[in-house]
């Protein structure tokens, strides 16, 4: 075999790889626009009683929007209590937060930091004094602000049996830059694209590190909260899809998150974002294979979260780098051998990035189009957005190469956007 009917070979075996692995994904996108006036007609046996948690690190500015936005829902008050973990501050978050009428407890660990850490912490103090009395857990972030029939709506949905919910992830600030905009088309896609029809096909969602519910038993069952990695959402539906729990979306329940809007902060997050997956990827790929060859849903719901954790992009970028390898080398060859394999080199090199380029594109289209009345942005701005979000997702390149190399720790995004749910639209 020859070096250039080789690297055809592998170019192309590398494309079949990822469309078939990928191509469901096209079915979800289908059915995310053909479902999408779909109505949830399940009426609640009965109005449970929940708990919201949150593990918040210097947010004194947002986190009172948050709690009274969570105190002017449409669900009965004393059904809903309300949980800080003032989680190793130097700001007064843990006196904004008793003065918006919340439960607070502050936390000094300065070893064991991040949002997992002070949900464990939080989870094992209720039932130490024996205030684990709830039927789930709502968890949020101090950013964000709720809509005010969340609580009711997650409530219709959780009521079906499901151990966890997710919701519809919506941005206080679309319009500030195409960074804030490329998150939160990619929060946008996220929920209509994927949860959405993961729900109706009858598969696994998954949590995406806030406004999600968990159910009591779950908390109970998992002895507090065990998941620590950098991307402790992501474990956490690994480990339910591996362990047969139910993970369900509602669509019709709302929140609005504050996103990064310089390039240094989001580097940052997406870089432990990153290497939070491969952690994912470390330690839980073989389970996830295994699951895979279960019958049904549970194999297919680990199917999909082994596709999501996988390292697609990586192995992209390899190949682009095995092809400029291969490109550079046979410039020693003869003329007549060198074209050949700049030709076929220089062609997928080109097709990936164009591919990758005009996929990404499509579906930050769709995304906007479909969820065009839910954007608070000016139309300029909607649509200009959606020409630089591929852009956005191409700057993940990087950030993965340099998580894989660098040690990463969790550090705060400090928020400072104060917008009431009711200037939302």
């Amino acid at each position: 075999m020859s070096i250039l009917e080789f690297v055809k070979g592998l170019n192309w075996s590398i494309v079949l790889l990822f469309t078939l692995l990928y191509l469901y994904q096209g079915f979800y996108l289908v059915v995310g626009l053909l479902l999408r006036r779909h109505k949830d007609r399940h009426e609640p046996s009965r109005l449970h009683r929940f708990a919201v948690v949150v593990s918040a690190r210097n947010e004194e500015q947002v986190i009172g929007e948050l709690l009274d936005s969570l105190r002017k829902q449409n669900y009965p008050q004393e059904l809903l209590d309300l949980y800080v973990v003032a989680d190793n501050c130097t700001d007064d978050t843990a006196g904004a937060a008793r003065k918006a009428g919340a439960f607070v407890y502050e936390r000094r660990d300065p070893i064991h930091k991040g949002k997992g850490y002070a949900m464990d912490y939080l989870f094992r103090q209720l039932k130490e004094e024996g205030k684990d009395c709830y039927d789930g857990y709502f968890v949020f972030d101090a950013d964000n602000l709720v809509d005010p029939n969340f609580v009711r709506e997650m409530n219709r949905t959780f009521d079906k049996g499901y151990d966890a919910v997710t919701c519809y992830r919506n941005s206080k600030n679309f319009g500030d830059n195409w960074i804030s905009a490329g998150y939160s088309i990619w929060f946008l896609r996220e929920a209509r694209f994927l949860n959405f029809p993961r729900t109706l096909l009858g598969t696994n969602c998954h949590v995406s590190g806030t406004g999600f519910l968990v159910s009591a038993k779950v908390i109970e069952e998992n002895g507090g909260w065990p998941f620590h990695l950098l991307t402790e959402d992501i474990q956490f539906s690994v480990d339910c899809a591996i362990r047969g729990k139910r993970i369900g979306y509602c669509d019709s329940a709302v929140i609005y998150d504050e996103q990064p809007v310089t390039f240094r902060q989001s580097w940052d997050q997406r870089l432990r974002w990153s290497k939070g997956f491969y952690q994912v990827d470390r330690e839980y790929t073989v389970p996830l294979l295994k699951g895979m060859l279960r019958p049904g849903r549970l194999g297919t719901s680990c199917y999909d979260m082994f596709v999501t954790v996988a390292p697609g992009m990586l192995l992209t970028l390899a190949m682009i780098l095995f092809n400029a390898v291969v490109l550079a080398a046979c410039l020693t060859q003869p003329a007549y051998l060198a074209a050949r394999v700049i030709h076929e080199t220089v062609g997928f090199i080109g097709s990936s990035l164009g591919n990758f380029y005009l996929g990404l594109l499509l579906y930050g289209l769709c995304t906007v189009l479909s969820e065009w009345k839910h954007i608070q942005a000016p139309a300029l701005k909607k649509l200009g957005y959606v020409f630089t979000f591929p852009i956005f997702m191409f700057t993940y390149i990087p950030i993965s190469i340099a998580a894989l190399v660098r040690k990463v720790e969790w550090k705060p995004i400090y928020h400072t956007a104060t917008k009431r749910v009711g200037g939302m639209g």
